[in-house]
């Protein structure tokens, strides 16, 4: 699978290292207490299951489900939400944590959604941030790495459900974007 890659943006050692900074950043901001970490699955799983093993405060964890992408390389429509926490959140010091912040629009539509759950505070962390493709005005608390406009997979990021399992960030080959035949 590597070799569908036109290039690796982001290598597996610099990510084990932001997310060991990012916990530390985390763990810090939050000082003493409990956060509740909501993971928006699939793409985000990798990222949080590394990520919260950093964070050396107490987390509840929950995950949920939004269809942004559906198969192509673009947002369709506006995000779905198609599984929320059963966690309750209000008064509850609450970080969404997503994949890749781009057009803006799924942590906006999810920010909203926990908002009118009165959670005592409410954050967002991402691995990447796309700030080229932002469509709304949205910027998240905590950031891994800021990337270029590209269409990135791996390391939970997929295209049609695929590459998720890489341990790297890399360009999928501009041939593998126009939905290829799998075999």
């Amino acid at each position: 699978m590597i070799d569908d890659l036109e290039s690796v943006l982001i290598s597996q050692r610099r990510i084990a290292r932001r997310i060991r900074e990012l916990g530390e950043e985390i763990t810090a901001f939050y000082a003493k207490g409990e956060i509740t970490v909501i993971s928006i699955i699939n793409g985000a799983l990798p990222f949080t299951a590394d990520l919260i093993r950093r964070i050396t405060i107490p987390v509840r964890m929950d995950c949920i489900r939004v269809a942004s992408y559906r198969d192509g390389i673009v947002p369709e429509g506006e995000p779905e939400l198609i599984y929320s926490t059963n966690l309750e959140i209000e008064n509850r010091r609450v970080m969404v944590i997503d994949d890749i912040l781009d057009t803006g629009r799924t942590l906006f539509t999810i920010n909203q959604i926990f908002q009118r759950r009165n959670p005592k505070s409410l954050h967002t962390c991402v691995l990447l941030d796309k700030q080229g493709r932002r469509e709304i005005p949205f910027e998240a608390d905590f950031i891994g790495f800021e990337i270029p406009d590209k269409f990135v997979v791996g390391y939970g990021l997929d295209f049609a459900g695929r590459y998720r399992n890489l341990p790297c960030i890399g360009t999928l080959k501009p041939e593998l974007q126009n939905p290829p035949e799998w075999a």
